[in-house]
């Protein structure tokens, strides 16, 4: 297993395996075109983030999307949760951070609330996201 950065090479399986990801964390089925997801990644995702993907196998199975003051996506495959691989992700943001990190999770997404919780993020706002109709949670992260 290594963190490499983003390569072409790995879209088709890394938005399969953030959608399944993704739907699985929050309980529904996502109705957008996959197309869609693909197209919102290479033009809003990528130009905004630094991307780095966790490969095994020459296989995407993770990713982190990240700036210095904000985790925009981090989604490990199912098949390889509970690895360590999102700590792993987690600590390089928290690592190029500005020193705070802040991050949104759906509050139905109980897995991520314990996961960041356990690295230090504390929930500073409660919000509801109209996109997916669902109730949002953010999180801040402060280096010690």
């Amino acid at each position: 297993m290594k963190i490499v950065p983003y390569d072409q090479r790995f879209e088709t399986e890394l938005v399969q395996f953030w959608r399944e990801a993704f739907e699985r964390a929050v309980g529904i089925t996502d109705p957008n075109p996959i197309k869609d997801q693909t197209a919102y990644f290479n033009n809003r995702v990528l130009p905004e983030c630094t991307v780095r993907v966790v490969v095994e196998d020459d296989r995407p199975i993770a990713f982190l999307a990240a700036t210095g003051e904000m985790v925009l996506h981090l989604y490990v495959h199912v098949d390889h949760q509970r690895r360590g691989i999102g700590t792993r992700l987690l600590d390089i943001a928290k690592a190029e951070s500005c020193g705070t990190l802040r991050l949104f999770t759906f509050q139905s997404n109980t897995v991520a609330q314990a996961f960041y919780e356990r690295h230090g993020f504390r929930i500073i706002r409660r919000e509801f996201e109209s996109h997916w109709q669902l109730e949002d949670l953010e999180y801040e992260w402060a280096a010690d």
